[in-house]
């Protein structure tokens, strides 16, 4: 028959799920991969059940593996707050949070207020994973994540940050070269850099213009040699004059102000990008997300009145 799940289980597990393979479980840990692939074998035993479907290079956890993880987390999770809500953590925030954020922005902005923050806060231990694309909202593998858009969906607390505005923009070589666009219509005559990233619609650029009753909204496709999953790279491709690009604020506001690039169409709007924390209704009371999140959103503020 087997035995009660330990209460050491239950931090283990999770740590070797997110690694993805036993080595890299030992590595994380501290341990051998020999050690990792023991104390596994031991938690199925007791679980009675296997947990994890294991291949050479990595691993896949099996519906029972699933649900342990599911409840392991959650199990954790109100530990902590019952620990802040008695008072021991509310002085200082303590434990791990994980938190996930675009690359560009991720490594441009959040590392380094993350460095700060743990720089106040030594009792607690960050893990910062970035990604292309955000991960879904019910995966549980993150305290909190750093997304360009409020999510539709009630079932997390979406904090708004800092306001982000999607902008056009070019090299002044290439509109020499090219001419400056005057309708929305125009860019489908031009070369435009195109962004895969996330859900959003790739190839169509949303811009509205004029004001009340006068005002509309056209949906242009457009066309260019130049395509990338990578912001950064697609910003460098426009700095280099290669064609006209729609960007968040945050990422082009230093080219804008030193003259690198020009705003096209300014008088048309493009969907906004603000920047929102977003984590689940649970963790509302945790302390240490509290302090986190409050954290960013004092040091986005800053380096928007930097920026003037």
């Amino acid at each position: 028959m087997p035995d009660t799940v330990l209460p050491a289980d239950l931090s283990f597990f999770p740590t070797l799920s997110a690694a993805g393979s036993l080595s890299a479980a030992a590595r994380e840990l501290g341990l051998t991969a020999a050690a990792v692939s023991k104390r596994l074998s031991q938690m199925e035993t007791r679980a009675g059940v296997a947990l994890v479907n294991r291949t050479t290079r990595r691993m896949m956890l099996t519906p029972e593996g699933e649900l342990y993880l599911e409840h392991a987390r959650r199990i954790l999770d109100e530990i902590d707050e019952l620990s802040e809500l008695l008072g021991s953590a509310k002085r200082s925030p303590k434990g791990l949070l994980r938190v996930n954020a675009t690359l560009g922005f991720g490594r441009s902005h959040i590392a380094p207020a993350i460095s700060k923050f743990v720089a106040k806060y030594p009792q607690v231990s960050v893990q910062l994973q970035l990604s292309v694309t955000p991960p879904p909202l019910t995966d549980d593998a993150f305290d909190v994540c750093i997304r360009f858009g409020e999510p539709p969906d009630t079932r997390v607390v979406a904090r708004r940050l800092a306001g982000n505005r999607r902008l056009l923009c070019a090299a002044p070589a290439y509109i020499a070269a090219r001419g400056m666009p005057l309708t929305a219509h125009d860019l489908t005559r031009h070369n435009c850099i195109g962004i895969r990233q996330g859900d959003e619609a790739y190839g169509v650029w949303r811009l509205s213009s004029g004001r009340g009753a006068s005002r509309k909204t056209e949906a242009v496709r457009i066309n260019g040699t130049l395509t990338t999953n990578d912001g950064e790279i697609a910003v460098k491709w426009a700095l280099e004059g290669h064609g006209i690009l729609m960007r968040a604020e945050w990422d082009i506001a230093q080219y804008l102000a030193d003259g690198s690039l020009v705003r096209v169409l300014p008088d048309h709007e493009t969907p906004n990008a603000d920047i929102f924390a977003v984590y689940s209704q649970r963790h509302q009371m945790s302390n240490r997300i509290r302090a986190f999140v409050d954290f960013i959103a004092h040091e986005l503020k800053g380096e928007m009145a930097a920026r003037g």
